[in-house]
């Protein structure tokens, strides 16, 4: 199988893994918005949020370093030093899993009620608390079979994981929802799902694990090496790794910026009572619907880096302008089309998954500037490939605090929709300070003088899925409403696609001569519709 193929069957693995969590994910949250009241959604929220920024601290962004370090001597033929690195980092993971776990149990009541200002969110944090003992453990894991070109198991596990974190979380919470506790006991036994989830996807792991070691025994691979000294294998992993984990906390550190501010900043203008509904609906809705559209920048992110790593490593300046174009291409070209269905049939999906109609324009807000964090994500990954990944560090703690002063800025001035804001420039000016610093390092062009066709093409296709979406609500006066907002948010999906792709090809945004760089999915997709591009087009190339 060729490096491309593998690049493109690792990311085709993990996007659909990743598809089928966020999935998932929002089949969880649906149900408990129609169980907990605000104050109950914005418990859950923020405690799910504290935690995915605290297990990205706990990793440290060991997985990523993890898998190169293993690639790279399984590839020196040294797997006996590869199987002590792998060691040394569950070593890590268990202590980690402790600490960090007593630690968020403990500081829960007082960050809960003096920083974000929600008491009622206390259980909830502690409930979820037991989860990061084993996380830190999975993350290695998964950074190990990563690095040993197994894909399947980070995918599989994810996938147990959300099953498992769904089941118990709508279960525990119907059940104490029955037994008449108040919401923040409800909040806290879904919050709970997450510990069975950890302990489902450690028993994933565990299974490949044991795989592994009989397949490495009959091939008669060597024990870990145990001579190597720890000490130089940790000053390796975390001098590679502090600054990848600093680079990745730009999404998590985001989400838990909005959590822990839009009480206090929304309080004094719009009510305690009003800020802690647009808080549950930021948390529960925005960020559920908004979380799908980077799902393959996610994927195609974690398969990137050894690709480009290789190419820069070989001085092989051609190959890594083209990897860094169809990187920044695919991306863009493929979170657009999902971005613009969601934001135009954002009031369908929201009466379609959820109690009510408010919050849809927080919903759609969010959701649009999804496209932003994508061209982060894909050029954060294309500066930790070639080696940069303090510049990443750096930019991402730039946007960071760019966020936090357009915050505190712009929400008393509009509302929830200033903070929102707040995170589009965020991620605006981290994607601008990569692809400054990348375009020193490698000449490339995204779409060069294409990007009227984009525009164009995202403005039609934007207009004609809102005046779908418009038209199909009206159903709601002839059936169900909520066969009604399904039908509409399917056609609006299906039709806003399709023009899209149409477009793409009639204003050679796309041309036939690119093809070949495409992943053979998307070739197989835009072949039969380059019949519809002009001939002069086509024979520019």
């Amino acid at each position: 199988m060729s490096k491309k193929e593998t690049f493109i069957k690792g990311t085709i693995i993990l996007a659909v893994a990743a598809l089928v969590a966020r999935v998932l994910g929002i089949a969880q949250r649906v149900p408990l918005e129609h169980m907990l009241n605000d104050v109950g959604q914005a418990s859950f929220n923020f405690a799910n949020t504290l935690y995915l920024m605290l297990l990205t601290v706990a990793t440290a962004g060991i997985p990523s370093t993890l898998s190169k370090m293993i690639s790279e001597r399984h590839a020196l033929n040294k797997p006996a030093e590869a199987r002590r690195v792998y060691q040394a980092a569950l070593l890590f993971a268990a202590a980690a899993g402790v600490i960090i776990t007593v630690l968020l149990y403990f500081a829960a009541p007082y960050y809960a009620t003096y920083v974000a200002e929600l008491p009622e969110a206390a259980p909830a944090i502690q409930a979820l608390a037991p989860a990061l003992l084993l996380f830190p453990a999975i993350a290695m894991m998964r950074g190990y079979f990563q690095g040993r070109n197994n894909m399947t198991a980070g995918g599989l596990s994810q996938i147990v994981e959300q099953i498992a974190r769904v089941v118990t979380a709508i279960g525990l919470a119907y059940l104490l929802l029955r037994m008449g506790y108040d919401d923040k006991w409800v909040a806290a036994g879904a919050s709970f799902g997450g510990v069975l989830g950890s302990i489902g996807a450690f028993a994933v792991m565990l299974y490949f694990a044991a795989k592994l070691r009989r397949t490495d025994r009959e091939a008669n691979m060597p024990p870990a090496d145990r001579s190597i000294p720890l000490r130089g294998i940790y000053k390796a992993i975390f001098t590679l790794s502090i600054p990848i984990v600093l680079s990745s906390m730009a999404v998590p550190a985001v989400n838990f910026i909005d959590n822990s501010i839009v009480k206090p900043l929304l309080t004094g203008p719009i009510g305690a009572e009003a800020a802690t509904a647009a808080l549950a609906v930021l948390g529960t809705r925005a960020q559920s619907v908004a979380g799908i559209p980077p799902i393959l920048a996610i994927a195609l992110s974690t398969s990137l880096i050894p690709i480009i790593s290789a190419a820069y490593a070989r001085k092989d300046q051609e190959h890594l302008e083209q990897q860094v174009t169809m990187a920044m291409r695919v991306a863009i070209m493929t979170g657009m089309p999902v971005v613009i269905a969601l934001c135009t049939a954002a009031y369908s999906i929201n009466g379609l998954l959820f109690s009510n109609l408010e919050g849809t324009g927080i919903i759609a807000f969010l959701t649009f500037g999804t496209i932003l964090q994508i061209t982060m994500m894909t050029t954060n990954s294309i500066l930790l490939g070639i080696g940069k990944a303090k510049l990443s560090m750096v930019h991402v703690m730039v946007g960071v605090v760019v966020k936090l002063a357009a915050s505190f800025l712009l929400a008393p001035l509009f509302g929830i929709y200033g903070i929102i804001g707040g995170t589009a420039i965020c991620f605006l000016v981290i994607t601008a300070l990569n692809l400054r610093s990348i375009k020193a390092i490698v000449a490339f062009s995204i779409l060069g003088k294409r990007w009227v066709g984009f525009a164009l093409t995202v403005l039609v296709s934007g207009l004609g899925g809102y005046g779908l979406n418009q038209a199909g609500i009206q159903l709601v006066h002839v059936m169900p409403s909520r066969l009604a907002f399904l039908i509409t948010c399917l056609i609006v999906g299906v039709v806003v696609v399709v023009v899209y792709l149409v477009l793409m090809v009639m204003f050679g945004v796309l041309r036939q001569s690119e093809l070949a760089s495409y992943p053979r999915p998307l070739q197989k997709l835009f072949r039969p519709l380059m019949k519809l591009q002009p001939a002069r087009l086509r024979e520019r190339g």
